[in-house]
Parts: C-alpha cells; sequence; structure tokens
C-alpha cells in the first residue's frame, strides 16, 4: 500500500481539522496514526477512506488519485471496508442480517449468496452462535466483531478502522485487536487510528504522528516509539507510556 497525500486541508467552520498535511509512505500493510485527540487522526482516516472532501490537497493511494467526484468516490468505497468508534450496528437488525444487508443493496448480491457470506463472515470471527442476536443482545466486544464482519465479508482492498476500541473495556479490548492483529497477519491492508501504543508497536509496518492538523512524524514502530524525532511525538509518548 502506497500514499502520497500533498497540502491536505480540511476546515469545519474556523476549526481546521487538517492543515496543509502532507505524508508519503512508500510500503507498508498496516499504517497506524497516534496522536492527541482533536489532533486530525479521524479527520484524516475519513479523507483516506473518501468520506470527506477535503478543501485543499491531493491523496493518492497506490497511485490512483482520490478524486472529488461523486461517482468515482462511491466506486471507491465500494472497494474498501470501514469500521468507526461507535458500533453503528442497524438495532433492529440481526447480527446475520446487518451483514448481509449491505451486501446485497450496496454491492449487488443475491440475498441467497448475501446470506451464504454473511454465514462465513460471522463464522470466521466466531459469532455464529449469535448469528440471530440484535445487537442489544450482544456484548460490545461482540458488537464490534459484528461491525468488523460486515468491513471484511466481502474482501477489501483496504479497511479503514477509526480508534476501533474506544468504546470497549479492557477485556473487549483485547479481543478486538486480537482480531485486528489477525486480520493484518493475513496480508489485509489497514490503516487504523489508535490511542493503544502497545498495539500500534506491534502491528504496525509504519506509525504516523499526527498533532494539529499536521504529520508530525512518520517511520517505522521501532523508530518512532524507541527515539521519536518531533518534540510533540517525544511530549505525547512520554505522557502516553508512563504508566
Amino acid at each position: 500500500m502506497k500514499l502520497e497525500v500533498t497540502g491536505l486541508t480540511k476546515c469545519y467552520g474556523k476549526t481546521r481539522a487538517l492543515d496543509g498535511l502532507s505524508l508519503a509512505v512508500e510500503s507498508s500493510r498496516v499504517l497506524v496514526l497516534i496522536g492527541p485527540s482533536g489532533g486530525g487522526k479521524s479527520t484524516l482516516l475519513r479523507v483516506l477512506g473518501g468520506l470527506e472532501i477535503p478543501d485543499a490537497g491531493t491523496v493518492k493511494i497506490n497511485a490512483h488519485p482520490l478524486l472529488p467526484d461523486a461517482a468515482a468516490l462511491q466506486a471507491y468505497r465500494r472497494r474498501n471496508g470501514f469500521l468507526f468508534q461507535q458500533f453503528n450496528l442497524f438495532p433492529h437488525l440481526t447480527a446475520r442480517r446487518n451483514i448481509a444487508l449491505p451486501l446485497e443493496k450496496v454491492h449487488g448480491h443475491s440475498p441467497a449468496d448475501a446470506h451464504e457470506m454473511a454465514e462465513q463472515a460471522l463464522a470466521r470471527f466466531s459469532l455464529l452462535d449469535h448469528a440471530d442476536k440484535l445487537p442489544a443482545q450482544l456484548s460490545g466486544g461482540q458488537q464490534q466483531r459484528v461491525g468488523i464482519a460486515r468491513a471484511v465479508a466481502r474482501p477489501p482492498e483496504i479497511l479503514f478502522l477509526d480508534e476501533p476500541t474506544s468504546a470497549l473495556d479492557p477485556e473487549m479490548t483485547a479481543e478486538v485487536l486480537e482480531l485486528i492483529q489477525e486480520l493484518a497477519e493475513a496480508g489485509q491492508n489497514i490503516i487504523l487510528s489508535t490511542h493503544e501504543m502497545g498495539f500500534a508497536r506491534a502491528v504496525a509496518d509504519q506509525v504516523a504522528f499526527v498533532a494539529a492538523g499536521k504529520i508530525e512524524e512518520v517511520s517505522p514502530p521501532a523508530s518512532l516509539f524507541g527515539a521519536p524525532q518531533s518534540a510533540l511525538c517525544q511530549r505525547f509518548l512520554s505522557r502516553v507510556m508512563r504508566y
């Protein structure tokens, strides 16, 4: 996975979520975004996923420009998978239907094929026993696993994960992180943001430190965590890894 991001700017009113951000990653299977809350990680992730259109700047992923064209963006989003901080499951649908419905409506699979693909995804993540449960009948970790199953039921080119464990307790966090690591080890291209530094260090090929709407530093995890170069990154890591 190759990224070329130049001069990205994204404003929400008077707030500059991205401020001329540039990022170059020559080759990475798993790119992890870290940094302080409000620094721009989620906005960058949404721009890279084609869910937000920047006010300025360019994005190339695997040498293909991400164009601000509605049809092109829709096709791009269909090729990828997304999981956000909240589970975003349909509360009135079972786990199986939460996975099958997008396969039918977005990807054009027949109901029978979508049902079979949903069953396979649930089985892959040890959720088949919960296929007929509504989200309210599932634990937080189970709901997030259903969300991941939905995102990869049709294998995505890139899986985008925005702080996927932020709403989970420690035990459920470990469960979901192990699942993401399994996907990474299986060869899935992933771009994710997280506050879990140990996980970032273990799973990433490249780690980008995002603060104040800019990339302050990007390097392999051993370098970034072992000897951060920017003062902002040094200060951030000294705080979050103190305990």
